[in-house]
């Protein structure tokens, strides 16, 4: 789930403190693992994967476990610690970029990895749907870690090799964008009218599913940040291991120092907050029909 190299590394030595100690509670307690399955009302596969460190152990799984072997408040506590640890990891820009010109490919590798993306933006349009020169000047105001000419250039080709997701007909792509982000303007009213295009053109796609959050909208809920929701392989298809395939499905959200990746109990919070934000938006024709307009009034500006 993380971006790369030693974050990767970390993460993982996280989870696996965590199965490592999971495992030497229950051997002390004497309890086998279809006891401990037993205990918690999961499966023993399941408790052999949270041993092994395959299968991340939600938060009501670890303190459950702790229960069933009688630990002490202090264990407790530092096993609720690690567990949210391993579910939420940070790693700030400048260590993400330590020796790289950008993270289109790291970001590229995560989406190939997954059927189905939500993306939410309330400031800017979303990364796999700008034109090349929206995105030049989105990269250009990045200032926690200027780019270089070359690494400029670099970063731009790089985002529009991810685009090609959009016309893989097996993947799914979801999108909700504020008005305020469809108006912010990082450049000329020509450059808006051509992103707004390519826009409204995306949005025809059988695979692409674009919602727009107008500004009059009747308010349900909000989001102070953009995030991406990476589903699970089976998630939402009907198949696979009933919750287990939440495993597969993390959040990543973008601040301003720092990239955060969420996992476990903690996705459910995001897919809520989705849902309710899509309560407010407009999809298919009439998003395009608020495009136009929106179009013909930068137009009747002047360019």
């Amino acid at each position: 789930m993380a971006v790369a190299g030693s974050h990767e590394d970390e993460a993982r030595g996280t989870r696996e403190r965590l199965a490592s100690e999971l495992r030497r509670l229950r051997a002390l307690s004497g309890l086998s693992g279809r006891d401990m399955a037993g205990r918690l009302g999961i499966s023993q596969s399941k408790v052999s994967r949270i041993e092994s460190g395959a299968t991340m152990p939600s938060l009501p799984e670890v303190t459950g476990w702790a229960r069933a072997v009688s630990a002490p408040d202090e264990t407790v506590r530092r096993l609720v610690d690690i567990t949210e640890q391993a579910f939420t990891e940070v790693e700030a820009w400048r260590t993400a970029m330590r020796d790289r010109p950008h993270l289109q490919d790291e970001v590229q590798e995560r989406e190939n990895k997954t059927w189905w993306t939500q993306t939410f933006q309330p400031s800017v349009v979303p990364g796999l749907l700008q034109t090349a020169e929206y995105a030049r000047r989105v990269f250009s105001l990045f200032d926690e870690v200027p780019y270089g000419k070359e690494e400029l250039a670099a970063a731009v080709a790089g985002r529009l090799n991810r685009q090609l997701a959009l016309y893989q007909e097996d993947r799914r792509l979801d999108f909700l964008i504020t008005e305020s982000a469809l108006r912010w303007r990082p450049g000329s009213p020509r450059l808006l009218l051509a992103q707004l295009d390519r826009i409204a053109s995306q949005s025809t796609l059988d695979n692409v599913r674009i919602g727009v959050i107008p500004s009059d909208a009747l308010a349900v809920t909000y989001a102070s940040h953009g995030f991406v929701i990476f589903n699970g392989r089976n998630y939402g298809t009907g198949t696979g291991e009933d919750a287990e395939d939440e495993n597969d499905s993390y959040v990543t959200v973008e601040t301003v120092h720092a990239q955060l990746n969420v996992t476990g109990p903690d996705v459910a919070h995001y897919r809520r907050r989705w849902s309710r934000l899509a309560e407010m938006a407009l999809f298919g024709d009439e998003v395009r029909a608020f495009i136009a307009e929106l179009g013909a009034e930068i137009r009747g500006r002047g360019t």
